[in-house]
């Protein structure tokens, strides 16, 4: 299986305290920046897409 290729959220600031987000099949895989080699978070796409919905109504 190749690696995911994780991009910086476009929700995190410009400081260090930042996430990663890999667009993997069927879902999405989340990461501390600051963090790379410790625990990746998986979430399925459609709770994934449910957070992003969430945080861009101000629902959080």
């Amino acid at each position: 299986m190749n690696e995911p290729m994780f991009r910086k959220s476009s929700y995190s600031g410009s400081g260090n305290d930042c996430v990663e987000v890999a667009d993997v099949p069927g879902a999405s895989a989340v990461r501390d920046t600051r963090n790379r080699d410790e625990a990746t978070l998986l979430f399925p796409s459609a709770e994934w897409r449910a957070f992003l919905t969430a945080a861009k109504n101000d629902e959080l």
